[in-house]
């Protein structure tokens, strides 16, 4: 459940900042509704996820599976980039690259449509 949203342009976000902010939600909720945290995968995100741990050890983190699964596509679909690419793993993965293009089309869909914005006013 997303509780609120919070403009961090121009800021710093290290891993105490963002322990800070989740924190505060986490006691605006009550530590003993909250189940799990979930980020992204970013050193920042895992140290403040470190520091929720510490604070209340029920709550567990988990880093978010979408955001993986970009990070390995992203690194399937393009092999150029990757200096240790391997030809034969491309080859037989190439047909995920149409699929994560179709995919990006849809979410490009979603995000520049003007409904979604609704949902988080």
């Amino acid at each position: 459940m997303m509780l609120r949203e919070v403009n961090t342009q121009g800021e710093t976000k290290s891993g105490e900042m963002i322990a800070e902010m989740i924190i505060e939600c986490i006691k605006e909720a009550g530590h003993e509704n909250v189940v799990q945290v979930v980020t992204d995968n970013a050193s920042n995100c895992v140290k403040a996820c470190a520091l929720i741990s510490a604070k209340f050890p029920t709550i567990l983190w988990t880093p978010c599976v979408v955001h993986t699964l970009n990070l390995a596509l992203k690194n399937i679909c393009a092999p150029v980039h990757n200096p240790r690419s391997n030809e034969d793993v491309y080859d037989a993965c190439y047909w995920i690259k149409s699929i994560s293009e179709d995919v990006t089309w849809i979410k490009n869909f979603i995000m520049n449509h003007g409904m979604r914005l609704v949902m988080f006013t």
